[in-house]
């Protein structure tokens, strides 16, 4: 398989996806209304709700949808061959994954920027609220330390990353001031943030300043502080939560949005470079296999391969960010599919460039593994991506630099929204009876302690696998509230009920199958860290089996509940 084909069927399934599938179910079935007031204007707080340029928000909800998913799950699934990990992209995007992302955003603007929890106490019953509020902090949490283990522990320790980094955010911040206060024009923001940004990127690869970065963390073999984490690991985690500390406490014009709508264009330029340089190089796949076996050590190919594919296909993630982050902000409804619909596509197309570097950027399956055993999947992209970059003539170093860079935006711009929906989980759950989660500051750091535990004791890939399980069964509950809300609405809910039961059924078998191994993992643990790693990720996979049984069994209930004059009005 030629690099050359490999863009095409991407292309296709866009104009396929997007172009006729998606168009035809927002003009035939939801009905956007121009006209229809959004809740950005009705409830303006200038926190939550805040109208925004659709050009903007695109990439908002890009920055923020797209994480370290779409890029370490394809890397690590073509270890099953690459046909199976290709098809997953493809498929999954073109026919549950844009679903999630549009119709989550306008159920959250018709029901006035409704959370999810909110949404299934309307939708589903009381009960369901809380249950999905428990399942929601959990989740959200595998989020945080997931991540949080792969930036805080790894891309963060680069001494050539914090510095640019910083100077990133900080080009974020002068967006949103350039944006909101002084009034200035989209276009000459973009070019005065961008530049700042890669200016910053540029400096922090001079050997001056990272051997800054070096002496702080005590590289080139930094200390260990305790239990396993190293001096840098520690710095390198402690700068993670001051980012995600304010990404969660200040208004979201401020610092998320304009930050998010930067890291976008320094992660589409990224990937523009990518494609040329594909295009230019036209690598084959060599001797990379189509399939290699059905069970790898991660687990046979079903379930886990559309686990380990998670925000490259579908991710339940979306639904968080489309409900209770962009349906607050839309100015009209007809932006809503270029936003939702869009920026998920566009995701896609990044899945399948890091499904290319693990495939024809190395040339066999035997190299790919040599890769990823001295580096890791992370090492894998920044590498691929840089080999890439040589033949438009980027500099080989700085390519690898600017992967590194890369990686660590797409991890700590989602890291920030967690937290903040974390801080929000917990005052709604827990708000009533115990007033003092209400604010702001005392949700955020209780998510962020939390976070640590899991970011110092759990091994990444066990967290990994178990982030994606339950990202994945995110989605299959997102897809059923959807489904709840379409037939409420009197619409044809069947786009969004298949695939809802295609992701509950796989992803219970997934967190079936990794509670098991977990407890089993228990018994032969060298360490009492292994030990405690492997008990904390068993129990929260129960616990999110158990919440899952509940919200499954009294959605389903509620489907069944169709009146007869709903019955009438669907088209």
């Amino acid at each position: 398989m030629n690099t050359i084909f490999v863009l095409i069927i991407a292309a296709i399934a866009l104009f396929l996806g997007y172009g006729v599938y998606a168009r035809r179910i927002d003009r035939d079935v939801i009905q956007p209304d121009p006209k229809r007031a959004c809740p950005a204007k009705l409830y303006m707080d200038g926190v939550d709700f805040i109208p925004a340029s659709r050009n903007v928000l695109f990439g908002y909800q890009f920055k923020s949808i797209a994480a370290l998913g779409p890029i370490l799950g394809p890397i690590a699934a073509v270890q099953w061959g690459w046909l199976p990990a290709l098809l997953w992209i493809i498929f999954g995007t073109s026919f549950i994954g844009w679903v999630q992302d549009y119709a989550s955003m306008m159920m959250g603007v018709r029901r006035d920027g409704d959370t999810l929890g909110a949404l299934s106490y309307k939708l589903i019953s009381p009960r369901a609220r809380n249950i999905l509020m428990l399942f929601l902090y959990f989740y959200l949490l595998l989020i945080m330390g997931a991540f949080g283990n792969t930036v805080g522990k790894g891309l963060m320790i680069n001494p050539k990353v914090p510095l640019g980094m910083i100077i990133v955010t900080l080009a974020g911040i002068l967006a949103g001031q350039m944006l909101y206060k002084m009034k200035q024009d989209i276009v000459l923001t973009s070019i005065v943030a961008v530049a700042i940004s890669f200016l910053g990127i540029g400096i922090s690869t001079l050997p001056a300043v990272s051997n800054i970065f070096s002496g702080l963390y005590g590289l080139p073999k930094s200390p260990v502080v305790f239990l396993t984490v190293t001096r840098a690991q520690f710095i390198g985690t402690l700068l993670v939560f001051v980012f995600c500390y304010l990404g969660s406490v200040l208004p979201i014009w401020s610092w998320a949005q304009p930050v998010n709508y930067v890291s976008f264009w320094i992660i589409a330029l990224g990937m523009l470079g990518g494609v040329l340089g594909m295009l230019i190089w036209r690598p084959g796949m060599g001797e990379f296999p189509a399939f290699t076996q059905w069970s790898i050590p991660t687990g046979p190919l079903w379930p886990m391969l559309f686990v380990t594919i998670a925000c490259g296909a579908i991710s339940g993630w979306h639904s968080l960010v489309s409900t209770s982050g962009t349906a607050r902000q839309l100015e009209c409804e007809t932006d809503a599919l270029p936003v939702g619909g869009g920026a998920m596509f566009m995701e896609m197309v990044l899945a399948t460039i890091a499904f290319l570097t693990a495939t024809v950027a190395f040339g066999s399956l035997a190299a790919y593994k040599e890769t990823l055993g001295k580096v890791a999947a992370l090492g894998v992209f920044a590498e691929g991506l840089a080999r890439f970059l040589d033949h438009i003539g980027v500099p080989h170093d700085f390519g690898v630099a600017y992967g590194s860079v890369f990686l660590t935006i797409m991890g700590l711009t989602i890291m920030q929204l967690a937290v903040r929906f974390m801080r929000v989980a917990s005052a709604e759950l827990l708000g009533d009876k115990v007033p003092v989660f209400k604010n702001v500051h005392v949700g955020t750091i209780v998510a962020l302690i939390l976070t640590a535990i899991f970011v110092w004791i759990v091994p990444w890939l066990t967290i990994w696998t178990a982030f994606g399980a339950a990202n994945q069964l995110m989605a299959g509950l997102a897809l059923l509230l959807i489904s709840l809300w379409l037939k409420e609405e009197g619409k044809r809910n069947t786009w969004a009920l298949y695939p809802s039961i295609f992701m509950l059924v796989t992803t219970v078998a997934a967190l079936i199958l990794l509670a098991y191994n977990q407890f089993k993992g228990i018994a032969v643990a060298k360490t009492s860290q292994a030990a405690i790693a492997a008990a904390l990720v068993a129990i929260i996979a129960v616990v999110l089996i158990v919440a899952a049984a509940f919200l499954i069994a009294d959605g389903w209930k509620a489907l069944q509940k169709r009146r007869p004059e709903m019955a009438k009005k669907t088209p």
